[in-house]
């Protein structure tokens, strides 16, 4: 396994050597009969000379394209097909050397990272060089499917299908666009049928097609007696799509059939000024609502793309909608998804924010470098633009802060030069063929960026992270992440993150024995982020005791468990600030509309930001997630001394509802108070205050209780069954915590259907109760709760074939006070 212990840097080599794939084929049709024969490549990875029957048919350097070969003159009935690569790693080395003028930054990672140097030289997957969360594996090989196509007259290379709502009518139309490649010397001319039976909507249109390649635009206008059904988000409506049949009818009687799907949604990026506040607003309208963005950020799900199978992809994404989310940014270090991905977002409802494929660094923008560029993004946008997922293409990640923040220590005299490549890459080519080939969605030339206001300062502002524009991305790992004032009040949040360490049964995979503490050299070489161990001690350290075992293995498991406590109570502390700020001008600051936390998913096992580990396992913080992101939820914060609590809602209509304040000592599982507050309404889409009340009165109320020795929870109930989860605030450190006992926690295990009933029992209030079933493949209802009653019931969910007598063998039950 390339991933097990050291094997990152013990197979170095692989990567630095030049690798030939060869094969005999036989053709199995007759090539005398076919006009034209190609050889497609849908995706090398990446510097290759492809070769059939010994005669060069080109050359690859983009691992996003898509190379087709001209094979008609040269296809045999048996054929001996060669793909020669170089290593990529000397040929991004070759490129920078060769790029004499100026250098392009970065030039090598930091060697924490254990990476190559010059990545910003190849299109290739940026991360494959390494990241401050993944190895460097700098693969080389055939990535996607390669095919034979053989034609007469005509073949159909993309077909793709957007909406447009003209809102002066209220009429629906899709544009269909249609790329052939026509074989004879003449034009064809021909009919084309688009057949939506549901919406009784049938046209025909005739055209001509030109020799060579060339498109075809069709517009269809719906039927104006049917009632289409929008396609929603996760959490907003159904994810409708229609069936829809095109028809091509050429020339000769020559026919294509093209089955696809329909969808039927709009997609806006709304930047206008607000009342009270300097600059711009930034959320999305989605079919003409507002819709806050809840989520997280994707990252390619292996560092070799073959072993993320359909499998991979849908228990990683239906976890994501499982967890409330609605939306995903494809992170642009990795690759444009595999068609699945999209499919899967489209049919669970979670948007896309897509990345082009530019990361951390500056790009050459040489005369062959562009033409590559071009084709892959003009490739992937015809490729994607069908997917209603999709709802923003975005230039790149995190370049144009690069370049403002100077992360490369560029002398102010060059920095004209890097400005003029960044425009030229990102706006005068990247943008014009996006604008070009999709005028359904909304662009941003980069993330963090100022949007409009970035546009106005010649795409490069002063300050990318000003909370007045557009996104900001955001890291504090020093400050007390428990303390909501360190946080900034952004228009969006699409990058905000803490670390931790996935589960022992996800590291005992990949490690042995001596590598089982927190301190061993394997420890160390997992973590690429630099002090980023230690950085995690630390935010233990502000509110929770560390471990101080004698026993080594107890030791590295306690600690695991308190990084993902923290890990899951930083990122709630921060998702619900942001949240909260969705309906509120403070200070000039405010109407956050979006929230993407770094990040969902890992690409191996080691310590990472991700909510997710490898092989799909939920940490905490996905628990969590599954909370702060709940469609109704009642958040809480302190400031000078009073408890604010407000109503947090993404339903479409206001709802009337009791607010119950429930207040524990830690030593008792009775409560010490109760309050009902009836009548509060909470109001659709927004975040309104539902309650304050000093913390000292409180505590007066509540008789017996101090900071130390108390904890609040509160939830919201309707009459209609409508109920939030359950929350809490903390009134002090949980190190500081009095009375608190060592709870004895036990649970019985029964099957019901296909799930399996977990009975949890307690003798004492118990903190992030946490329930781990080792390498079983599954997840729970709930999970790092506050179990403040005798008995709960907890669901888990398998993924594959277990038994109750498996689960309990398998289970691990532990809470706070069993770190010792």
């Amino acid at each position: 396994d390339p991933y097990y212990r050291f094997n990152d840097v013990v197979y170095r080599w692989i990567s630095l050597d030049n690798w030939t794939y060869s094969r005999t084929f036989q053709t199995p049709f007759d090539v005398r009969k076919w006009q034209k024969v190609n050889l497609v490549f849908e995706g090398v990875d990446t510097v290759a000379q492809i070769l059939i029957n010994n005669v060069t048919l080109g050359k690859t350097d983009n691992m996003f394209n898509r190379y087709s070969f001209d094979v008609t003159s040269l296809i045999k009935e048996v054929n001996f097909v060669e793909v020669h690569f170089v290593s990529a790693i000397s040929y991004a080395e070759e490129q920078s050397r060769c790029h004499k003028a100026y250098s392009i930054p970065p030039a090598c990672p930091p060697p924490v990272q254990k990476g190559e140097c010059h990545v910003n030289f190849i299109r290739k997957a940026q991360c494959s060089f390494s990241w401050d969360w993944g190895p460097s594996f700098p693969t080389q090989g055939i990535w996607k499917d390669v095919r034979i196509e053989a034609y007469n007259h005509c073949h159909l290379i993309y077909f793709s299908s957007t909406s447009v709502f003209e809102k002066s009518t209220q009429q629906w139309s899709l544009e269909i666009e249609s790329v052939f490649d026509v074989v004879s010397s003449k034009p064809i001319a021909g009919l084309v049928t688009v057949n939506i039976p549901k919406l009784q909507t049938q046209q025909t249109f005739s055209v001509k097609l030109q020799p060579g390649e060339g498109s075809i635009v069709l517009l269809v206008n719906i039927n104006k007696s049917s009632l289409v059904e929008p396609w929603w988000p996760n959490g907003h409506g159904k994810q409708t799509g229609y069936n829809m049949t095109t028809t091509f009818v050429v020339d000769e009687g020559y026919q294509i059939e093209k089955f696809s799907k329909a969808y039927f949604r709009t997609t806006e990026l709304v930047q206008e000024p607000i009342p009270g506040s300097p600059g711009l607003s930034f959320y999305f309208r989605i079919n003409g609502q507002p819709i806050f963005i809840k989520g997280s950020n994707w990252i390619p799900a292996d560092s070799f793309q073959d072993r993320v199978t359909y499998d991979t992809l849908w228990s990683l994404l239906k976890s994501a909608a499982d967890a409330n989310m609605n939306t995903l940014r494809v992170w642009g270090g990795g690759v444009y998804e595999q068609d699945e991905f999209y499919n899967i977002c489209d049919e669970l409802g979670i948007m896309i924010w897509q990345d082009f494929m530019f990361a951390c660094a500056l790009y050459p923008t040489d005369q062959n470098y562009l033409e590559s560029v071009r084709a892959e993004v003009s490739h992937q946008v015809r490729r994607l633009k069908s997917h209603p997922s999709i709802i923003l293409w975005s230039g790149n990640n995190e370049n144009e802060a690069a370049i403002a923040s100077n992360w490369f220590s560029i002398p102010y005299a060059d920095r004209e030069v890097y400005v003029k490549d960044y425009v030229v890459l990102y706006v005068k080519n990247i943008r014009e063929i996006v604008l070009a080939e999709d005028k359904s969605r909304p662009f941003v030339a980069s993330s963090p960026t100022n949007g409009l206001e970035s546009v106005k300062e010649g795409w490069v502002s002063q300050n990318p992270y000003d909370a007045h524009y557009g996104d900001t991305h955001f890291y504090d790992y020093r400050s007390d992440c428990w303390n909501w004032t360190v946080y900034p009040k952004t228009r969006f949040a699409s990058e905000y993150g803490f670390q931790s360490w996935p589960s022992f049964s996800t590291i005992e995979k990949v490690s042995s024995t001596e590598d089982w503490s927190y301190t061993s050299n394997f420890s160390l070489h997992r973590q690429h982020h630099e002090n980023g161990n230690s950085e995690m001690l630390q935010q233990i350290g502000y509110h929770f005791k560390l471990p101080q075992s004698t026993d080594p293995v107890k030791k590295f498991k306690d600690i695991i468990y308190l990084t993902q406590v923290m890990q899951a109570q930083c990122i709630k502390t921060e998702t619900e600030f942001y949240r909260l700020s969705q309906s509120e001008i403070i200070k000039g600051e405010g109407h956050t509309m979006g929230a993407l936390y770094w990040q969902l998913n890992d690409i191996w096992q080691a310590p990472s930001w991700a909510s997710l580990e490898y092989g799909g396992k939920w940490k905490l913080l996905h628990y969590f997630a599954q909370n702060f992101f709940a469609p109704l939820l009642p958040v809480a914060y302190e400031d000078k001394g009073v408890l604010h609590i407000y109503g947090v809602s993404d339903l479409h209509v206001d709802h009337k509802l009791t607010l119950r304040v429930v207040v524990y000592s830690w030593s008792s599982l009775e409560p010490v108070c109760i309050l009902a507050k009836e009548g509060v309404t909470v109001k659709a889409q927004s975040a309104v205050p539902i309650y304050e009340e000093s913390i000292n009165d409180l505590l007066e109320r509540c008789g017996d209780c101090t900071r130390k020795s108390c904890v609040v929870t509160f939830f919201l109930v309707g009459e209609d069954g409508l109920q939030s989860p359950t929350n809490h605030h903390f009134l002090s450190s949980l190190n500081a915590a009095a009375g608190l006992q060592k709870a004895q926690l036990s649970a019985s295990v029964s099957q019901q259907d296909d799930l399996y009933i977990f009975v949890l029992q307690t003798t004492a209030i118990a903190p992030f109760v946490s329930l781990d079933v080792g390498s079983i493949k599954g997840r729970f209802s709930a999970n790092g709760f506050l179990m403040t009653e005798k008995k709960k019931m907890v669901v888990f969910y398998p993924w594959e074939p277990t038994s109750a007598q498996e689960l309990e063998k398998s289970l691990t039950l532990k809470s706070l006070a069993d770190v010792d």
